[in-house]
């Protein structure tokens, strides 16, 4: 067998088989196979696409390429959840306590965000103390016993996704849903779920801009997880305005906290409940969507799922008190509000240029090697669809001190701000579910 002859089959648009393309994983991942070769496969990809059952086989060959985690002495169904990330997501820190809560054991690995704001962990880690760190037995152990557990992802799984993702991201074959796909999924099978929910952003700050091309991307997904023997569903969710309104690290926390309380916002509350109860469904602890909804707003109610979050903090050795007084939480000494710039109703909001601003201010990673602040980043005070005056406050900088880097990135704020005259309502958040049985829009 030859990379070139690979290569070949598929640029004339043939289908390849699972023997071939573990072949070429394989061959990429150990050096034998050069990155000329895999840049002319990818291309070849991004141009004739892939089928289903390919997709399926390439995704296993590089869950395969490294560590995959055996979570059989975990009891129950084990449920994870992904998204494809947007600006102000921090639905991991209320979905893993809520779920846990209604009998659904959470094991999940989360990574580090590069751009915008943290990832999971960088969230997780503006906890003072909290450890994102455990072996293998701890975390078992700790599923076992308060049924959540989150850490940071292994840096030896899927390893062959990462080098062909760099790969990819130099020579323009990123954009193709088969290789998003089973980037996104060889992960998430190595990291052993039984089943798993997916979260497809869509919109102005998502990946994905058009509800068409999500729809796909969620489709694929589900059809690799179907496949591999993986229960799997997938929400495609609008992110054409920040979820919520904290961006920054300790601030989403905050959110995330007041979630837990049931006083969070309306739109950051509505997406965990949706996310979670198809993970209840999933995990086997209620029959249908209605009823886990309703399981999980009383957890909510109740205060069980505050306690579940309190319990996991203190567990992973944070402070659980946060969970009571967020004050807790490292908080920037100053506070710049930004104007509007004038009268109207807002009609839109450039969710990725407010996921930029926050990185600016020191929230997320322009490098790899980028130090976060956990402090600082930005609480909108209006979203789509309010009205405004000229002068009044449309959201809060939080900062180490007031200066021109700052100024400017009050003015980046103002510019992704669009105001008009007339009343607009918001998008709905919620646009289409996907299960193996297809697509259906809300």
């Amino acid at each position: 067998m030859r990379a070139v002859d690979i290569i070949h089959k598929k640029r004339n648009g043939g289908e390849l088989t699972n023997d071939e393309l573990s072949f070429l994983i394989k061959g990429y991942s150990q050096g034998e196979i050069p990155d000329y070769q895999m840049s002319a496969w990818a291309m070849a990809i991004y141009f004739r696409g892939m089928n289903a059952e390919e997709t399926a086989y390439l995704t296993m060959a590089m869950a395969e390429s490294g560590d995959q985690v055996d979570l059989s002495p975990i009891r129950g169904i084990k449920v994870d959840k992904h998204s494809t990330g947007g600006v102000g997501d921090k639905t991991s820190l209320v979905i893993g306590p809520l779920v846990a809560s209604c009998g659904v054991p959470v094991a999940k690995m989360s990574g580090r965000g590069l751009g915008h704001t943290g990832g999971t962990i960088d969230k997780m880690q503006s906890m003072p103390g909290f450890r994102t760190e455990l072996t293998r037995e701890d975390f078992i152990a700790q599923v076992n016993d308060i049924g959540v557990a989150i850490i940071g992802q292994s840096g030896d799984m899927a390893p062959a996704d990462k080098k062909l993702y760099a790969l990819r991201d130099v020579t323009a074959t990123v954009e193709s849903i088969p290789l998003i796909a089973s980037s996104v999924m060889s992960k998430k099978i190595a990291a052993g779920a039984d089943a798993i929910v997916l979260d497809v952003k869509t919109g102005s700050g998502a990946f994905m801009k058009t509800l068409d091309d999500s729809e796909k991307l969620a489709m694929a997904m589900v059809e690799i997880g179907t496949k591999v023997g993986r229960r799997t569903a997938a929400l495609i969710s609008d992110m054409d305005q920040p979820l919520g309104f904290a961006i920054g690290n300790a601030l989403e926390v905050r959110e995330a906290i007041e979630t837990l309380h049931g006083r969070g916002p309306a739109d950051l509350t509505e997406l965990c409940i949706a996310l979670a109860s198809h993970m209840v469904v999933l995990g086997g602890q209620a029959a249908n969507l209605e009823e886990a909804e309703n399981l999980l707003r009383e957890k909510l109610r109740s205060g069980e799922a505050l306690a579940k979050f309190k319990q996991f903090v203190a567990a992973q050795g944070g402070n659980p008190e946060v969970g009571d007084d967020p004050s807790l939480l490292p908080q920037a000494p100053v506070i710049v509000e930004v104007p509007a710039p004038k009268n109207g109703h807002v009609h839109a909001i450039q969710a990725e240029e407010l996921g930029l601003a926050a990185m600016l201010l020191g929230a997320g990673r322009e490098k790899t090697d980028s130090v976060i602040d956990y402090a600082v980043g930005i609480t909108l005070q209006r979203k789509v669809g309010e009205p405004v005056r000229e002068g009044e406050t449309i959201a809060l900088l939080h900062v180490r001190e007031d200066n021109a880097a700052v100024q400017a990135v009050s003015k980046r704020v103002q510019d992704a701000y669009s105001i008009g005259t007339d009343e607009l309502s918001p998008s709905p958040l919620l646009l289409s579910i996907v299960t193996e049985s297809g697509i259906k829009r809300i």
